[in-house]
């Protein structure tokens, strides 16, 4: 499918890109030196925010074209990416890049589907899997693990090589475009998450209760292909490992005790870390109420960067944590569709109140992954809010009282 390079134009916020470019860099470097001048602001975004956001999809693409057809979703991405950096303001550059980056992007049904469960597509939402070992949880073993590059995970490779030959032979707005390697097969949203994925959440939950050891067995399986594929990956792109800054995910936590992580999960997420990450940035991404967990995940794995979901209460958490824990959070993403700008610049301010900017390990964002639907005045009342009241000087976070 042959498109034009431009994007359809809508009218843009006005803005200063240069002086706000030149902010950003300012923020962040100070952020990273660990003497912020003010708390900075992201947005968790990625292309479901264009493909079901009736104003940002020019190309009127659907999930189905835009996930098994490489040239829609490179064409896709960049007027994505041009969208974001016209309309929504956060701590990040604006305007058009030096370069362009497009990537592999199956959303997060990828390893499920890599594990054999049908992906999909229903109208209005991403795309996501049956859960079809769910009555015959065994034969998820039975199988045996998928290959690193068999099923959904040969597809990422072809579409990255698609993906890289349009790149090479295209610009945008004037600017070189670059096909990152695919995180496709790189990453993982965690085991117990592909296990309620692929067998259900019932399923699961049933299995940890009544039969706690072939439940070990499954969640082994799945972390033994985990590491497996992720390795394999590396090292097809020559990616070094273990490595500073390595993440997971596991949003599907948020389903059980405490109690039941340390017995069931924190040997596997041990396992990931001790696999691909150094002792230096740590990180784990947990949406939904998982809170309860976090001093765990600190004292057990070394992880000292947590992107929240919700809800989460922040002064708490970081009471609970302590100044040298990075935290990310932000207002439910719910609430920014819904709410006034009034009502977001109050929830924003709140939360910067709350104390959780002690110790200058705190990042705005919304709680998390920012919904189609958001007004774009809503995000800009956040980022007016942080640029005015989450201010640092030599005697620590100065947010008005």
């Amino acid at each position: 499918m042959r498109m034009s390079a431009q994007v359809s134009e809508m009218p843009h916020r006005i803005v200063d890109f240069s002086a706000h470019n030149a902010e950003v860099r300012a923020v962040w470097d100070a952020y990273h030196r660990g003497k912020p001048i003010r708390v900075p602001m992201i947005l968790g975004i990625n292309p479901r925010y264009l493909l079901c956001e009736t104003g940002a999809n020019a190309l009127h693409v659907d999930f189905r074209t835009y996930s098994e057809d490489p040239d829609t979703m490179f064409e896709a991405q960049l007027r994505f990416q041009y969208w974001i950096r016209h309309h929504l303001m956060q701590d990040a550059d604006m305007g058009i890049p030096e370069q362009w980056h497009v990537y592999v992007d199956f959303q997060n049904y990828y390893e499920s589907a890599w594990f054999g469960c049908p992906i999909e597509y229903r109208d209005g939402q991403v795309p996501d899997v049956r859960p079809v070992f769910a009555a015959e949880p065994d034969r998820l073993l039975s199988q045996g693990a998928p290959r690193p590059f068999g099923g959904v995970m040969g597809r990422a490779l072809e579409f990255h090589a698609r993906m890289s030959d349009l790149a090479s032979e295209r610009t945008f707005y004037g600017k070189p475009v670059v096909a990152n390697a695919p995180s496709t097969g790189l990453g993982t949203d965690g085991p117990f998450t592909i296990a309620c994925n692929v067998l259900s959440c019932d399923t699961v939950c049933e299995m940890m209760a009544a039969e706690p050891r072939r439940l070990g067995r499954l969640l082994d399986f799945i972390t033994d292909a985990t590491i497996e594929r992720v390795a394999a990956w590396k090292d097809r792109f020559r990616l070094a490992y273990p490595h500073d800054g390595y993440g997971i995910a596991d949003d599907s936590i948020t389903l059980i005790s405490t109690a039941a992580y340390r017995e069931h999960i924190l040997p596997r997420h041990r396992r990931l870390f001790e696999a691909f990450a150094t002792e230096r940035g740590r990180s784990i991404h947990l949406c939904g109420n998982a809170a309860r967990h976090f001093p765990t995940i600190r004292d057990e794995l070394g992880v000292m960067s947590f992107d929240t979901g919700f809800p989460v209460d922040f002064g708490r958490l970081r009471a609970e944590l302590g100044p040298d824990v990075q935290l990310y959070g932000g207002p439910s993403a719910p609430f920014l569709v819904e709410a006034s700008s009034d009502e977001v610049r109050s929830a924003t301010l709140d939360i910067l109140r709350s104390g959780v900017t002690q110790g200058g390990k705190f990042v705005m964002r919304e709680g998390n992954n920012l919904a189609p639907g958001t007004p774009a005045v809503n995000i800009a009342a956040m980022y007016e809010v942080v640029r005015e009241f989450g201010y640092y000087d030599a005697r620590g976070p100065q947010c008005i009282q």
